[in-house]
Parts: C-alpha cells; structure tokens; sequence
C-alpha cells in the first residue's frame, strides 16, 4: 500500500500559520493566506465540474494567482500539467491532447495563444476574481499519486510527458535539505520559470520547509543583484547565463547571509566557476532533470573550490554510476525515490529508459577516484568527428575565458570528410576578430576540437529556463552559411 502523509500545504498552515510563504513585488502572503486562496481556486475549478484525477494545463507566468493555482490543483486531487509558453500553438495542442487535459488555466498575457487553441475543454483565466467558495480539501496525499506532468524538449521526437508523484517531490526537497542544511533565516529566490522543474520545485520546498521564496515574474540580473545586497535571499537556482549576468553586472558584495548560488541547466564553463570563487560567492553546482524532479547530484558546501567544475556526488537518497569501466566516460545511470515513474503513454520510451530500475539519462561524464561526478554533456550534443569524441561544453568552456566574449555555444555540423565537425556561435562583448578566437582556441585545445567555422550572433537561442539550445544552432548555421 502506497505511503501517505499529510495534505502539504494544509499542515503547513496548521504549523505555521502566520510564517510568510510568498513575497512578490511589495506584497507578502502567510502560509495561512495561500491556503485559503488557494482553497478558493479549488472550489472554483470544482464547480466547473472538475475532480480528483482530471489533468489540467497550466499556461502561466511566475505570479502568486500561479502558485495558488498550482496548490489548487493538488487540493482538489488534479495532476497539473505545466506548459511552456514559448511554444507554437500546434506543439501546444500535441501535448495537451498527449496528457488528455480536461481543462486549461492560463495567464492573460497568453490569451491570444489560448484563443488559437482547439476549443475541446475547459478555459480558466488565472487571474479571474473569486469569491469566498466553501471547499473541504484532502487531508493526506499519497506519495505514489502523480503530481505534476512536464514535457521534455524533445531532441528527438515527439516530447514525452514526464510524470513527476508527490514522493518524487517530497525526496528531492528531502534530498536537497540534506545536503544544503535548513537556516531559520531561509529565503529561495525563484527567478526562474515555475514552469519548469527547476522553478516548481521550489515550490515545493517551500511548503515542505515552511520556507519563504521571492517570486520574479521575469530574471532582471540588477534587481536581483539589489535583492541579494540587501539580504532577501539566502539561496537562488540559476544556470550559467544567468550566473554570468550577475557577476558581470555585481557592483560590491552579497549580504552575509547569502549562502548558496545553486546552479544547475548544463556543465558550467570553468572560468566562470574561478571568478566567483575570486569573488568568495558560494556557487553549488548541481545535476539534475526533470526525470530526476531537479537536482540528484549536487556539490557539498566544503568541496565547492577543491572540486571546482564537479557537479559533485549524489543526494543521501539516491545512487549515480557511469555506464562504462571505472574512471572512464560513459553514460550517467541514476536512481533514488526522486526519479520519475514513468513518461506518460509512452511505454516503449519507460523500457528503454530503466534497466533494473536505474535511469539512462543520455548525459556523458566520468566519476572520479574520489566519486565525484563531472558532466561532460549530452550525448545527443556529442561532436564525432573522424572518429574523436568532442564535447561542446569544454570548447565553450575555452571560449568564454576569452575577455571579448560574452556568451559561447558550440554544436556538431556536418562534413564530407570528418562526418561532423565543431562550429562556435559567440555573442561579443567587445569586439573580436574571427582570426584572433581561432588562435586562442588553437593554443588550448587539440586541434580537431578547433572550431572549424565560427559564427558571431546578437544572442544565442535558450529555452524559458535559458538553456543553450544547442540543436537551433545548427539551424542558424545552415541559415548563415
């Protein structure tokens, strides 16, 4: 029998009740404040002839009618299935149909998108005023009971819904509270997209933890430096594009109390990693997906200088191994009560994607002698090049310690007599000739890792999490060359 535990939210409004929850712009919401609006919401939804075990799609921004929409949902028993704005009207519709939602709650700034939408369920603005509705909400969850629902970005194929249950989230929070420690004083700063994992997990945590976070609608690199200043956050989740706008832009130093810049998204480039550590800002870097509902590898706090580039060792619940003799590069298997159950319709993908109930993630790195991890990339990013293994991440890595770049992406275009070969997308920071970056890549990298072409853009393409899209690269490259 599936393990229950008390209804999250409702037992922390009993706990703490007047303990903040939310801060967003200058208002301020208790943990006693979310739940009754939050109750609310799920009233409203129930009396459009919504229930427990509906799916329902969530097209939102970072705002607080979001985050009680989310609590809403698990009040009433529904799993919320998070879509991403940025994409076209027909990938929306695919997926919607995918997960068999039974309506949709959306932000107003997306009704132009929603109104494209085949009119087939239920339509929600998540702003609409309600009035005080009566609701009994659950008063246990189950921990095998799906949660939330995300779709991956679909390198190839069709994206997979991942199917995320409450105790895949209650053992990441767990897991990351072992690791990072709890302080009385804890504020998460979420300015990344609540869409994503990375962002809902925090969510999550925060309700877990009795923890406030302070919600961004958009990632500003000056506000958020002003905020950090001022000591309104202890820990932030970035990844390396945002990291590196806070450090170029950071005049002076972070409040005392600032403890953990936790970065995830993708290998960080070295140097990036170096001048924070010449900055002393505590910088964890961490792997994870959103199989794994975020982190499962993260640095511990003592080794962040000593293994400087590592994404560090596995959370206490889970396990990591690599796919290939020891200290050598292979595949990263993972498992631990955080990882997925299973993708949504898509039992072939589940066959391929567990062996003995370890993950295949399709990420590339080794485990050193000591068992840390370093991630090399994503195997569907890897360059074979006349029979070399390249990996994208360490060339980007040499680009960016170049002064005159500010931002660096590499991906695999095809040749005649390589197969494939590097080529280099850099957005400058100051001006730089192409014959300049060939040789300052010529005097560190082995010469079949030199980028055979490199190509300067105005910005380079990322999700709404700004990940670098490495795959719309090679498209820019064919629409450059």
């Amino acid at each position: 029998m599936a393990e229950r535990v008390p209804n999250w939210l409702k037992q922390r409004a009993f706990l703490t009740p007047d303990r903040p929850a939310l801060f967003f712009e200058k208002s301020t919401w208790t943990f006693a404040q979310l739940y009754k609006r939050s109750l609310s919401w799920a009233a409203e939804l129930e009396r459009e002839g919504l229930k427990k075990g509906n799916r329902i799609g969530l097209l939102v921004q970072n705002t607080p009618d979001a985050v009680c929409v989310i609590h809403a949902l698990q009040q009433l028993g529904a799993e919320a299935v998070l879509l991403n704005h940025r994409l076209t009207t027909n990938e929306l519709m695919w997926q919607l149909e995918d997960a068999e939602i039974a309506a949709i709650v959306y932000d107003p700034v997306y009704q132009q998108t929603v109104d494209q939408l085949d009119d087939t369920f239920i339509r929600k603005d998540v702003t609409a005023i309600l009035s005080p509705i009566e609701f009994k909400s659950r008063d246990e969850f189950s921990l095998a009971d799906t949660c939330s629902i995300m779709y991956t970005s679909g390198t190839t194929g069709k994206p997979k819904g991942v199917r995320q249950t409450y105790g895949n989230h209650w053992w990441s929070a767990t897991g990351s509270a072992f690791n990072l420690g709890l302080h009385e004083n804890d504020c998460w700063l979420c300015a990344v997209p609540i869409f994503h994992i990375s962002g809902y997990s925090i969510l999550m945590r925060s309700v877990l933890y009795g923890m406030p976070l302070r919600l961004y609608t958009h990632f500003d690199e000056n506000e958020i430096n002003q905020a950090l200043k001022r000591g309104e956050g202890t820990i932030i989740s970035v990844v390396s594009a945002m990291l590196s706008r806070l450090i170029e832009t950071l005049e002076g130093s972070y409040h005392p109390n600032f403890r953990c810049m936790l970065l995830g998204g993708g290998p960080a480039p070295k140097p990036l990693l170096e001048t924070c550590a010449e900055k002393k800002i505590p910088v964890f870097q961490t792997y994870g997906m959103t199989e794994t509902s975020s982190q499962i590898v993260t640095l511990p706090p003592e080794y962040s200088l000593t293994k400087l580039g590592s994404a560090g060792k596995p959370l206490f619940p889970c396990q990591l191994k690599i796919d290939a003799p020891p200290c050598s590069e292979g595949e990263i298997l993972v498992k631990g009560p955080n990882v997925t159950a299973g993708y949504l319709n898509r039992e072939e993908a589940n066959q391929a994607a567990f062996t003995d109930g370890w993950f295949h993630t399709g990420d590339i790195g080794y485990v050193d002698e000591e068992g840390f991890l370093f991630v090399l990339d994503r195997r569907s990013d890897l360059i074979i090049s006349g029979g070399e293994n390249i990996y994208p991440a360490e060339i980007e890595a040499v680009l960016l310690s170049h002064p005159a770049v500010r931002e660096a992406g590499v991906a695999g275009v095809a040749d005649e007599r390589w197969g494939e070969v590097p080529a280099a997308f850099i957005v400058e920071k100051t001006q730089v000739t192409i014959e300049e970056l060939r040789a300052f890549c010529e005097e560190r990298l082995a010469k079949y890792k030199c980028p055979a072409y490199f190509v300067k853009l105005e910005s380079l393409p990322r999700n709404a999490s700004k990940k670098l899209l490495r795959r719309e690269l090679k498209t820019r490259f064919k629409e450059e060359k």
